[in-house]
């Protein structure tokens, strides 16, 4: 009997042992449920976190461009326009030289001394045009308000409406920048 004794607690023992581990098995999927629901939650946090972190890397990646096309066109705008200040502040003494010039001089001595002031008057204009300043076309023209400042109207049978009459200024143009608009009358 002892040995049926032994036998019996053996099977027991088994008996136990199976639903231990039974119960572990049972209780293992829900345990192993929840920590694979905290590691997709951590999974989609990182993988959020990363879209993040990208998106800015691009968006800086962007302005960083931006500011090197925006910088470089600065500085060809510098080198371009760079003559400006001084081209605006000669377009009155080329003005007053055109004046000077276009007067009558009734005394044959003193045109010598108007053929050289002519001369320096083309060195000047000579010299304007090579950093690229040109006059701006007015009369007979359509008026252009871009190009053209308009002080005053007249009625005029022999132009058409909104042409450029009469130009009382010149102005000029810095390569493709109007640095000074011409002053004209312009045809209702």
């Amino acid at each position: 009997m002892s040995e049926d004794k032994q036998q019996r607690t053996e099977e027991i023992n088994e008996e136990q042992q199976e639903d231990v581990v039974d119960q572990e098995v049972v209780d293992n999927p829900d345990q192993q449920v929840v920590e694979e629901d905290e590691a997709n939650d951590e999974v989609e946090k990182l993988q959020q976190e990363k879209d993040e972190l990208y998106q800015r890397l691009t968006r800086l990646q962007a302005d960083y461009d931006n500011f090197r096309r925006r910088s470089k066109k600065e500085r060809e705008n510098d080198l371009k326009y760079k003559a400006q200040d001084v081209i605006e502040e000669l377009l009155p003494a080329v003005d007053n030289f055109e004046r000077a010039l276009n007067t009558e001089i009734p005394d044959e001595s003193a045109k010598t001394f108007v053929d050289g002031m002519n001369m320096v008057y083309r060195q000047l204009k000579d010299a304007l045009e090579k950093q690229g300043v040109e006059e701006i076309p007015a009369v007979g023209e359509e008026f252009d308000p871009e190009l053209h400042q308009a002080v005053m109207q007249v009625e005029d049978e022999n132009f058409g409406s909104n042409v450029v009459v009469e130009e009382l200024q010149k102005g000029y143009k810095l390569k493709d920048r109007v640095i000074r608009p011409s002053m004209v009358k312009v045809n209702q």
